[in-house]
């Protein structure tokens, strides 16, 4: 929509993140602009549309991994080989592949260690991914490692639309004593908890966007991975069960009769049915009967990453859902509270499907160990065991990001707001659905708006890993989860909002979007110019303060003639909800669109009353994140 200069002088220059043909350009001035005008999008294309959908050009790369590996608890040692078969879909030669080897971040001259990160801090110093072996078809490969990352170049490209590359790359590396997250070991009364995730070599993401993506692994930005198949034999101990990604496929060889048994009875009950008690964890019939450690083997597809646990120490029950299988593990230590791990783990799936999208996986499990809390394909870690508040907190939110990102795999390494935000939005609603009250925290508009004044603050749409310490949580968390929820309620309404989050959700199921994908869909289902909200939530840090300017009453013959006078001093816009109270004792309650806004910070309501107005009051109901409630009432009687 054009704007005339007049209308342009009346806002003031802001800071700004807009999302340009690379990326994010953060803090950016806004001097041509007003908050209504249309965002900087790239340009739309066959790719990517001006829809938000996929166009018939999206292409993305698959990569299929088979892995075997073997967990050495004396030695505390991982080992690994892979058989790596890349497709190249793109429309370009490859000369090059670059790996993820995360694991270098616990080097003592990582980029992460000088950083200083949470990542590293939480860890041991450790020397890394060892590289014992890369070669493709009987021929030895040269790697060159940078950080946590590693480059293989190529004698021949990998050919375009379609082209296979298939190589092998062995490696070890010892893992941390402690929680380092996303992994780690944990010793309990009965025995040793493994947690082990971002664990082996694997092929970063080229795309559209970037090219090859290859940010190096700091912590606070996760993870964007490709989507591919996983063929997956681990090798433990006897005495351990194992949990993972994918389903298992050799069950006979490392289950007794008896747990097999209780498998088949819990893949047909809505009930929890205990696999292995707490009685069994120490008695070796328990275990399969024999000499020696035992294989698991698990098969998986469609999935970002794979990601497993193991423990000698384990409890283990599993439920029914619809076809889906229901599990947990845990130690005793974990117990009570963890008896109900299942029944909340299959809650919060329900939820999500009948709301958003049905859950696509053949099986789901919840863990218990040392880390706090972290997300993998069909596979959570989960560390509360202190109530019930905090293991379904963290549980609905963990499974939640089976949704985000690994069906909508966005790029949690520059835009962690779209599945840690969004994650958290439809964790809201979930943790409402269990205990008959919403979380607050990221759902409370008016309760949020006293860290919106926070100097600290930065955009949303900041790449994770250079938000300042301590804000990651409030602003990719808590902001966008908070401003989603007043989109939903308060702005769009769930009968317009809902169709168009579910819409996002179904185009991009199994594809990576981008922040314009999102801006878009949400647009062209909804139907509402929504280029105000994106950029005064996600992409600047204003601030809301709507203010009554001054009340003047008329007597006339039949009545009174009030004029109401408001002011928008932040310079973020949102709907005006007015209560009006009377002299007579009549009430009512009046909402004036954003769009009042459009053209002015000043705005006049003139309307017939049968008796004078006696109080006024912006948002008595605390829906909006107004910053200074002081100028929100006007009373007659002051």
């Amino acid at each position: 929509m054009r704007r005339t200069a007049s209308v342009l002088a009346l806002f003031p220059i802001l800071l700004i993140a807009c999302e340009g043909a690379r990326g994010l350009r953060v803090h950016a001035p806004r001097s041509q602009v007003t908050i209504f005008s249309p965002l900087d999008l790239p340009a739309p294309t066959t790719i990517r549309t001006a829809s938000g959908a996929p166009g018939r050009d999206y292409w993305q790369q698959q990569v299929d991994y088979v892995i075997e590996s073997e967990l050495d608890v004396e030695a505390n040692v991982i080992t690994g080989s892979a058989t790596i078969t890349y497709v190249n879909n793109s429309p370009d030669p490859l000369d090059y592949l670059w790996l993820h080897l995360e694991q270098n971040i616990f080097r003592d001259d990582s980029l992460g260690t000088q950083l200083e990160t949470r990542m590293r801090r939480k860890g041991k110093s450790r020397s890394g991914v060892v590289i014992d072996g890369l070669h493709s078809g009987g021929v030895d490969l040269a790697i060159s490692v940078h950080d946590t990352l590693g480059r293989i170049d190529l004698d021949d490209p990998v050919p375009p639309d379609g082209g296979r590359f298939v190589f092998t790359i062995d490696w070890h590396f010892d893992f941390p004593t402690g929680s380092s997250m996303r992994l780690g070991r944990e010793t309990v009364e009965q025995g040793l908890i493994y947690e082990v995730a971002q664990w082996f070599p694997a092929v970063a993401v080229y795309d559209d966007e970037y090219g090859w993506n290859t940010l190096p692994y700091l912590g606070a930005g996760e993870f964007y991975t490709n989507f591919g198949s996983y063929d997956v034999h681990l090798t433990v101990p006897r005495s351990h069960i194992v949990a993972a990604t994918g389903v298992l496929q050799n069950p006979a060889d490392v289950f007794t009769p008896t747990q097999i048994d209780r498998l088949e009875e819990a893949r047909g009950s809505a009930e929890t049915i205990l696999i292995r008690t707490p009685e069994e964890v120490e008695d070796p019939d328990s275990r399969p009967g024999g000499e020696g450690p035992l294989t698991w083997h698990y098969l998986a597809d469609r999935v970002r990453t794979f990601a497993w646990a193991s423990s000698d120490a384990y409890i283990y029950d599993a439920c029914d859902l619809d076809g889906v299988l229901v599990q947990s593990v845990y130690p005793k230590e974990a117990l009570p509270l963890w008896s109900k791990s299942t029944q909340m783990l299959r809650a919060a799936i329900k939820g999500y499907n009948e709301k958003w999208f049905r859950y696509p996986y053949p099986e789901a499990t919840n863990v218990n160990g040392t880390e706090g809390g972290m997300e993998y394909p069909m596979i959570i870690f989960c560390r509360a065991r202190l109530n019930e508040k905090s293991l379904y907190g963290v549980t609905t939110h963990e499974i939640g990001h089976n949704w985000f990102p690994m069906i909508v795999s966005n790029d949690e390494r520059r835009h962690a707001w779209m599945d840690e935000g969004f994650n958290s939005f439809i964790n809201y609603y979930s943790y409402h659905d269990w205990f008959d009250e919403g979380t607050g925290r990221r759902g409370d508009a008016a309760a949020f708006a006293r860290h919106m004044t926070d100097e600290r603050n930065v955009p949303v749409a900041t790449w994770p890993d250079r938000i300042p310490g301590g804000m990651l949580h409030r602003l990719e968390y808590d902001k966008t989860s908070v401003g989603l929820v007043l989109l939903r309620e308060q702005i769009l309404g769930p009968k317009r909002f809902d169709p168009a989050f579910r819409m996002y959700i179904r185009r991009w199921a199994f594809k990576s979007p981008r922040p314009r994908d999102f801006f878009r869909t949400m647009e062209d289902v909804s139907g509402v110019d929504l280029a105000w909200f994106w950029r005064g939530w996600f992409l600047e840090t204003a601030t809301m303060d709507q203010a009554i300017a001054s009340v003047a009453q008329d007597r006339r013959e039949r009545g009174v003639e009030v004029t109401l006078t408001l002011d928008s001093l932040g310079e973020l816009v949102m709907p005006v909800a007015l209560t009006l109270h009377y002299a007579d004792g009549a009430a009512e309650t009046r909402r004036l669109p954003v769009e009042s806004w459009f053209a002015r910070r000043r705005i006049q309501r003139t309307w017939r009353a049968d008796a004078p107005l006696v109080r006024v009051e912006i948002d008595a109901e605390r829906k909006f994140p107004d910053v200074d409630r002081s100028n929100n009432t006007w009373s007659s009687r002051r």
